[in-house]
């Protein structure tokens, strides 16, 4: 069969010729008649000259075809006629020139196939043809690549053909690219994250000490030497150092400071700890700048990058769409400027007054440095889209969120490994990271770097889109004559101006992108630090073998869910069943310590939370108690704190939606045939890759989990790619947006991850259960670490999500009848988000 070809004799502002050309069809000539919608289209910023001229034809006077009327020939041959009725078939309908007006520019498609496909707007000038009505310029192009889509479609149907093989290349294309970018996102954040360790660390010393030659030869740290204790406190306030180490006469002292990195401060703390009591030497501890109790553990700077940096990703991306892929205009910088300052404050009074992460006092100092990290990311992500066209979107997506965020540092950039450190230290995420904790824990001090790094970004992105706005003068001299000449030519043919409220109206689009851009950077911020920011144990599962007054004390300050056993055999046959998190183990006898059981596999922060709970406990009764680390499955060399299961998953759920949406903007249609079969076949490879990454390149669980690892990524993949799927059949495009709000911006937050349910508030922890990511990761993390004891509920949760969603795709696609779909709506929900967000 021959390919289609198309011939646009009155291509208006190109609109039509666009559509055609984006759905595989082979413009052969186009011509423009009318300077109306073409100085209407600039008068809008937008340059027909790219859609109207593909094969670079100058605009020209409507002329008689250079072929004949559509005829059967024509038919056989493949022809797709587009342009005014009068030009395109040889003789004139009577259609007034009002009517034409009303519309910017008419364009009637005959279409040769008896399955005719017909948008809103349809007339029949004679028995046996349909003429398309199509509106012009950009709205026109989506139209009619819809309907060429479907045309090609119809035409595979009826014997195969080069528009079967072009939507089947798409199909192919969009799911590698979402298959690479999941492998990539699963490489950066778990290669980055799985082994947090202290690396190069600056380390204040005061005299010398055994202790810390011991302590060097294992952990490496770069250590500076201090006249005094004084002295090094100082450079600690600056935020310069991790810790220190000051040699006494009697008892030395261990300076720790857990406002740089709470992770450090364990590993420290540690490492010290041991080999003094190997050494015998008295060591005591002492905490310089200690972290507040809306910020225990630290989590606060990482979840503030969150809202700041994919505010301004998502105001880049939603604003270039909106804009109709007009990257390089000035008026760009006024907009995304003033949307990163309004982001900023919104960001600041949720999580400060309305969430209390942080102090009233600090509101003030850290609003200009969330503005400051929102311009640097949204001003650099446009530039880069005026440089790359919709490839910089993917570019940004690619530098910013995968490679900047993992390299990010909110657990402290000396625990990355020294290549993530050095790669974070070029992109914005590393040095906001340090800017808002240098802020907010040092009093300002040591920010020149961030700051320079940060401004440098902002101000390069302005330079750049004024380049491309100003700094092309023979081009824009061009383009200025000859929209000139049009309008001039459009007064003396007696048409009517471009309309002045063109811009205006341009404005709408741009206006609800960022208010949807707004309303997510506050879900991100609402629902991350609501979620994350103070972890406090509720209902802590916990078994004893006997009374103890440790227990009775810990019970006064630590919400336990107590279950009795008979001995330390049951308790760790429990323990390995997932049903409990710690235990204890009271005295025999008299003068005999009792044991305290933890579960370092079950949680990153329970053993230690427990650890602390029971210790203080056991101090005020005058109470002896050792602690006995227990874990049925031990961690992997290469998962010390057991993040893995919670980082993997993110790439995950992503590229469950992702290929969904993808899909979607491939084919035009929110379903098909052969939908299931293909979000089936990708949920299977991508499975395997991120298996690969993970488990074989990255060892971060045993090579004997391996192809049980397998389908369960499997399994949440397709989950989520079937709900997206369903949704996005219900309400379009619209679906992959209520997809991420539920799946990433709900689910998400409240699957516990790494610190367990018991850490979560009420609302999350009652949520969590009837959503796929927290039956994700525990069906993961049970599976690898527990021999899949307490994983029924969770696996079949999945399966509900997946045999529901699946059956409902079907029967809509057997009774619903299907839309047109916007896909580049589709194309910027997909791009969106696409990360949901750093655990």
């Amino acid at each position: 069969m021959i390919p289609l070809r198309e011939l646009d004799t009155y291509c208006g502002a190109g609109g039509v010729a666009r559509g055609l050309t984006d759905a595989g069809l082979r413009v052969v000539r186009d011509e423009c008649g009318w300077p109306h919608p073409i100085a209407s289209a600039r008068a809008a910023h937008w340059e027909p000259g790219r859609f109207a001229s593909p094969n670079g034809h100058e605009y020209k006077k409507p002329s008689e075809p250079p072929v004949p009327e559509p005829d059967s020939g024509a038919r056989q041959a493949g022809l797709l006629l587009a342009g005014s009725p009068r030009f395109s078939s040889g003789r004139a309908w009577p259609l007034s020139s009002a009517h034409i007006r009303s519309r910017i520019a008419l364009s009637a498609s005959y279409i040769a196939p008896r399955r005719h496909v017909r948008p809103s707007r349809v007339m029949r000038p004679g028995p046996g043809r349909d003429v398309l009505g199509l509106g012009g310029g950009r709205r026109s192009s989506l139209e009619v690549r819809a309907v060429a889509e479907q045309l090609a479609s119809d035409r595979a149907s009826a014997g195969g053909g080069a528009g079967g093989r072009n939507v089947t290349r798409r199909v192919v294309v969009a799911l590698a690219a979402v298959l690479a970018a999941q492998a990539l996102f699963a490489l950066c954040l778990v290669s980055a994250l799985q082994l947090l360790a202290p690396r190069n660390m600056p380390f204040g010393v005061v005299g010398s000490s055994k202790v810390v030659a011991a302590v060097t030869s294992k952990v490496s740290l770069d250590t500076i030497g201090y006249a005094d204790k004084s002295a090094a406190l100082g450079a600690i306030g600056q935020g310069q150092l991790y810790g220190a180490y000051v040699t006494g006469s009697a008892s030395d002292t261990l300076i720790v400071v857990p406002a740089k990195s709470f992770f450090a401060r364990i590993e420290l703390e540690g490492a010290f700890l041991s080999a003094a009591h190997k050494l015998s030497q008295p060591v005591t501890v002492q905490a310089a700048k200690p972290l507040p109790p809306s910020d225990p553990v630290g989590a606060v700077v990482g979840l503030l990058l969150l809202p700041l940096l994919i505010g301004g990703y998502l105001a880049a991306v939603l604003v270039f769409k909106a804009a109709g892929g007009t990257a390089a205009a000035l008026w760009r910088v006024v907009i995304l400027t003033g949307y990163a300052i309004v982001g900023a404050v919104l960001t600041d009074l949720i999580a400060g007054p309305l969430i209390g992460a942080y102090s009233s006092s600090h509101f003030w100092p850290l609003l200009p440095c969330f503005a400051l990290v929102t311009a640097a990311v949204v001003l650099a992500a446009a530039a880069i889209q005026g440089l790359a066209g919709t490839l910089g979107t993917l570019l940004v997506a690619v530098l910013f969120i995968i490679v900047g965020g993992s390299g990010a540092g909110g657990s402290g950039t000396f625990m990355l490994p020294v290549y993530w450190r050095n790669i974070g230290r070029v992109f914005p995420p590393q040095n906001a990271v340090d800017l808002i904790r240098n802020v907010l824990y040092f009093g300002g001090n040591n920010i020149t770097t961030p700051l320079i790094v940060l401004f440098a970004y902002g101000l390069a992105g302005v330079a750049v889109i004024s380049y491309l706005n100003w700094n092309r003068p023979a081009r824009q001299a061009r383009a200025a004559a000859r929209a000139r000449a049009e309008v001039a030519e459009a007064a003396r043919a007696g048409n009517p101006r471009a309309n002045p409220s063109g811009p205006r109206r341009g404005m709408l689009p741009i206006l609800v992108a960022l208010a949807v851009c707004a309303v997510m950077e506050c879900l991100f911020a609402v629902n991350y630090m609501s979620a994350g920011h103070a972890p406090k144990a509720a209902g802590m599962p916990f078994g004893v073998t006997g009374s103890s007054p440790i227990l009775t004390a810990a019970e006064k300050t630590f919400s336990l869910k107590v279950t009795h056993y008979r001995d330390e055999a049951a308790v760790k046959d429990a323990i390995g069943q997932a049903k409990i998190w710690g235990a204890l183990i009271p005295a025999s006898t008299a003068g005999t310590p009792s044991t305290l059981i933890v579960v370092p596999s079950i949680s990153d922060l329970s053993p230690l939370d427990i650890a602390a709970q029971f210790g203080h406990a056991a101090k005020i009764t005058g109470q002896k108690l050792t602690v006995q680390q227990y874990a049925p499955v031990p961690l992997a060399k290469k998962d010390p704190f057991g993040l893995v299961q919670s980082l993997m998953l993110i790439p995950l759920l992503v590229g469950g939606y992702m290929s969904a949406t993808l899909l979607l903007a491939a084919t035009g249609k929110a379903a098909g045939r052969w939908r299931a079969a293909q979000l089936a076949g990708f949920a299977i490879a991508a499975g395997l890759a991120v298996d690969l990454v993970v488990g074989v390149w990255l060892q971060g669980y045993a090579s004997d989990k391996f192809w049980i690892v397998w389908p369960i990524c499997t399994l949440i993949i397709a989950a989520v790619a079937f709900v997206a799927a369903v949704l996005q059949k219900l309400i379009g495009a619209a679906g992959t947006l209520l997809t991420i709000i539920v799946i990433i911006l709900f689910g998400n937050p409240s699957s516990g991850g790494a610190n367990g349910v018991p850490y979560l508030p009420t609302f999350w922890r009652d949520i969590g259960p009837y959503l796929p990511p927290r039956n994700g990761y525990i069906l993961l993390h049970q599976t690898i670490y527990f021999s899949g004891h307490g994983t029924t509920q969770a696996l079949t949760v999945l399966l509900i999500y997946l045999a529901a969603a699946a059956a409902i795709l079907i029967v809509l696609d057997l009774r619903r009848t299907e839309a047109q779909v916007d896909t580049e709506a589709a194309e910027a929900a997909a791009m969106a988000v696409p990360i949901g967000a750093a655990p």
